[in-house]
């Protein structure tokens, strides 16, 4: 029998197992890439990238306020956000692969309902739409210096989406752009997502699509949360994707059934963030 012959030859038994310790010096190799690439990485992120971001913030913010007072329509502002947001994705290195977006009629009113795992969300879809939107946001973001301040002045549509009925005016206002043609963003998580599943679509978060009958278009980001998730600074540079679904049209449902569309817009999400880039058109 081999085996036998095998184990019972010390000098034959120690050659065949002197290769099992190339595995561990090639995984202790990797290992020490890796942490050699976090702490340059790390370095990066919190003395270039991060300093930059906010001295891009800070610069543009004042501009783009001071602006806010001669910008009726919020055009101006948007402009701004969108050169603020450049000029975060080309210093972070980021490359976003877009998909989709081809196949939609960008000249109508819709809503895009996009998930929501890092707070670079933002930039990448001001990067990355190309026309100008208004963003429904939760009253907390208020409380943020210039970002809050941004968002109160350029016409972007603050709405509690777990009682979207207690803020009327805003309602009406989101309406109102609507009609005016005037396409919104709505991250229907209501916040950021603190692992990589989707949180619950907040029913809320359709209110506005329903009321005015547009259809929803439903994005994935993917690539955001290994980008810079929550409680951290440090952004790892990567591929990011935008990946761009078939509008769902609101028609058919009321406020009553609002549930019904938050799953089915949920579900359209989900299936976009798992698709292979092979599966991509």
């Amino acid at each position: 029998m081999p085996n036998a012959n095998i184990s019972a030859n010390p000098e034959v038994e120690s050659k065949v197992q002197k290769p099992a310790s190339v595995p561990q010096t090639n995984a202790s190799a990797v290992e020490d890439r890796e942490r050699k690439y976090d702490w340059l990485s790390r370095f990066r992120s919190y003395f270039i990238y991060d300093p930059l971001i906010w001295a891009y913030t800070l610069i543009l913010g004042v501009i783009s306020l001071t602006c806010s007072f001669f910008d009726r329509d919020g055009r101006i502002q948007h402009n701004f956000a969108r050169l603020w947001s450049w000029l975060i994705m080309n210093t972070i290195w980021s490359p976003v692969k877009v998909s989709g977006l081809d196949k939609i009629d960008t000249m109508k009113p819709m809503v895009y309902a996009v998930n929501h795992s890092s707070a670079l969300d933002i930039p990448v879809l001001y990067v990355n739409l190309p026309f100008h939107f208004r963003i429904i946001f939760k009253k907390e973001l208020l409380s943020y210096p210039f970002v809050g301040w941004h968002l109160k002045r350029s016409g972007q549509i603050c709405i509690d989406q777990q009682n979207p009925m207690a803020s009327i005016s805003t309602i009406r206002s989101g309406l109102k752009t609507l009609k005016s043609g005037m396409p919104l963003v709505v991250f229907p998580e209501g916040g950021r997502t603190p692992t990589k599943d989707l949180l619950p679509f907040l029913p809320g978060a359709f209110f506005l699509a329903i009321k005015s009958g547009v259809d929803v278009v439903p994005i994935a980001l993917v690539g955001m949360y290994e980008l810079l998730p929550m409680n951290t600074f440090h952004i790892k540079s990567r591929p990011l994707e935008m990946r761009v679904g078939t509008p769902i049209p609101t028609t058919d449902y009321t406020l009553r059934t609002m549930g019904q569309l938050a799953a089915r817009v949920q579900a359209a999400v989900d299936e976009l963030r798992k698709q292979t880039p092979t599966e991509i058109t």
